[in-house]
């Protein structure tokens, strides 16, 4: 009767320490992880859970990361990172105030889209810790940054001026955040056609216009 063959030491080895399977990413690990945050919690998601979900070790884990609160900083700079980028790009830096606006919106709901689980993650932050402190800082300086593109539309008459700022603003950033809840990434709606409903929505409103 032949004997087991040795396991060739050359074969991948997963995440589970088993041969035959390829290594666990960190970009994988790091979407299992924000999965499990959404889900449970950061505060309840405990490594081993993730450990669990991956089919792992912990200590597989604590190859890519040193700590949970790692993954956590990662997560959260997939989508504010990308945020903040879209104020940086040209459309943002230069024209009208309303078309710079515009493209602000545009830029958030294509990021919400593309990065739907990190942002998910992001606008559920308690502020419990000071990374979250942190994420929540950059998130109200994108906020600002949008008021005040709604404040100098206003004042250059391309916004009308008899609805309050604040409430103008706050109903963007409703209708901008509420996508999270219910967009689902590979559907009939695209980003593209996503933004192009909210841009109708937010600037030219519900009412159909008077035909000629």
């Amino acid at each position: 009767m032949s004997q087991p063959r040795p396991a060739d030491p050359s074969a991948p080895r997963g995440g589970n320490g088993r041969s035959g399977r390829a290594p666990y990413d960190l970009a994988t690990v790091l979407d299992i992880a924000v999965a499990a945050f959404n889900e449970f919690g950061y505060d309840a998601t405990s490594m081993g859970t993730l450990a669990e979900r991956l089919g792992t070790s912990k200590s597989a884990i604590y190859y890519h990361v040193s700590s949970k609160e790692d993954l956590l900083r990662l997560a959260l700079e997939r989508g504010l990172g990308e945020l903040e980028g879209v104020l940086s790009l040209p459309g943002a830096q230069e024209g009208t105030a309303d078309a710079r606006l515009e493209f602000v919106l545009r830029g958030a709901v294509r990021v919400l889209c593309e990065e739907l689980p990190s942002v998910t993650l992001l606008l559920r932050l308690r502020g419990n810790t000071e990374l979250e402190r942190e994420a929540l800082a950059r998130r109200r300086d994108f906020d600002h940054a949008v008021a005040t593109l709604v404040d100098e539309s206003r004042a250059d008459g391309t916004l009308r001026a008899d609805v309050d700022a604040r409430t103008t603003t706050r109903l963007l950033f409703g209708m901008i955040n509420s996508i999270v809840e219910w967009y689902k990434p590979g559907g009939p709606l695209t980003p593209d056609q996503l933004a192009d409903d909210v841009i109708t929505v937010a600037f030219e409103g519900l009412h159909p216009r008077p035909s000629a």
